[in-house]
């Protein structure tokens, strides 16, 4: 499938649209409902990323969307064009799961340290191995070819990879970049977070004024920084985050006691803390402020909705509410580190496996009720 150009990053868009169902459900006309979504939907960069991984065909003749659904979520650091980089990890993994019901929706984050078996993929001429998750990603993206198409086989790999694991097939992926959140974070005038621990970030210091400096991160050496800047420090408590603060507090993992975990939960967190926002701040009634958001990112997303419409989508799945959004934890939260030849692996317990079969087979919900202890905080 041939990509197709867009302007606006996919989730700025998908967030009109659903504003947009809402609208409708509340009385609106399908028509205008229509003539929206169009508008929303038609730059939208859209490409195969999951080849013959996909698990479900577009609908013939209808804009709903039969049983569970499963979509892979995948955030890599953005790229330049031209970029001599050859080796590029996924940073976050989520499966976005939703049951037949339509009418809740899990993420679940994916250890990027968890040891499994990567398949061997022919179109990059890699023999397969046993390594981190986030290693399929660049398996598949190295070798020749214009970005996207890079990128493309990096999603398939990481996908067929989960697939032999777990035996989920997706419905769809999208690739996310989450800096292309923070020009939606800006539109939105920020977004609330909760702080459930003190960090220390590892990429921003505060100046002797307050004022935020961008710093870089070393493996050996930790955060640098000129001068007379010190690590920013994210103090517990609740309250409204400016895109870079929020960005960054999502980025962190050395400073927290559970590590990655940690920062899957805080992903999964801005995630939904935009959702949120987007849908109780006004924005969704004001068509000048719905404007602004579907411009305010750049080329930070590329979607495969596997030949279905996204309006289909939208409409399918109009029952899922942003505060509906069940953030799901692996290993309920707990490190389950291994040291194998001098590198730390993470594995799952039988138990996590067990919630992601429940996935598999659409019975996630019923899991989820005989074992709470796999839902995380979603503030």
């Amino acid at each position: 499938m041939a990509a197709k150009r867009r302007k606006d990053p996919l989730w700025a868009r998908l967030i009109l649209v659903f504003g947009v169902v809402l609208v409708v459900v509340s009385g609106g006309t399908l028509v205008a409902a229509q003539t929206l979504i169009s508008q929303a939907t038609d730059s939208i960069t859209q490409t195969n990323l999951l080849q013959d991984n996909a698990g479900a065909a577009a609908q013939e003749g209808g804009n709903n969307i039969d049983g569970a659904v499963n979509l892979l979520l995948v955030g890599i650091d953005a790229r330049e064009e031209g970029s001599s980089v050859t080796s590029v990890l996924s940073d976050t993994i989520i499966i976005l799961h939703i049951p037949a019901t339509h009418d809740q929706a899990y993420l679940i984050s994916i250890p990027r340290d968890w040891r499994v078996e990567i398949p061997a993929f022919a179109k990059t001429g890699f023999e397969g191995s046993t390594e981190k998750i986030n290693s399929a990603f660049s398996y598949g993206y190295q070798g020749d070819g214009t970005e996207i198409e890079k990128r493309s086989r990096g999603m398939e790999l990481l996908a067929t990879t989960l697939n032999k694991i777990t035996g989920i097939t997706f419905n769809g992926a999208a690739l996310i970049d989450f800096n292309g959140f923070a020009s939606v974070i800006h539109a939105l005038g920020g977004v609330d977070m909760c702080v459930d621990e003190e960090a220390e970030s590892a990429h921003l210091g505060v100046d002797s004024d307050g004022k935020l400096v961008q710093g870089w991160y070393s493996e050996t050496s930790g955060i640098q920084l000129p001068a007379g800047v010190k690590p920013l420090v994210h103090k517990t408590g609740c309250r409204t985050m400016n895109a870079t603060e929020a960005l960054d507090y999502a980025r962190i993992r050395k400073s927290l006691s559970d590590g990655d975990y940690g920062r899957q939960r805080h992903q999964q967190q801005l995630i939904k803390a935009i959702a949120k926002k987007a849908t109780t701040s006004g924005v969704l009634t004001d068509l000048g402020k719905l404007n602004e958001l579907t411009k305010a990112a750049g080329d930070a997303f590329i979607l495969d909705t596997q030949g279905i419409a996204v309006a289909d989508y939208i409409f399918t799945l109009k029952g899922v509410a942003a505060n509906d959004l069940m953030l799901i934890k692996t290993n309920e939260g707990n490190l389950r580190s291994e040291l194998i030849d001098g590198v730390s692996y993470e594995s799952l317990d039988d138990e996590s496996l067990a919630m992601l079969n429940a996935a598999k087979t659409g019975t996630l919900g019923t899991f989820l009720i005989e074992h709470p202890q796999f839902i995380a905080k979603s503030a």
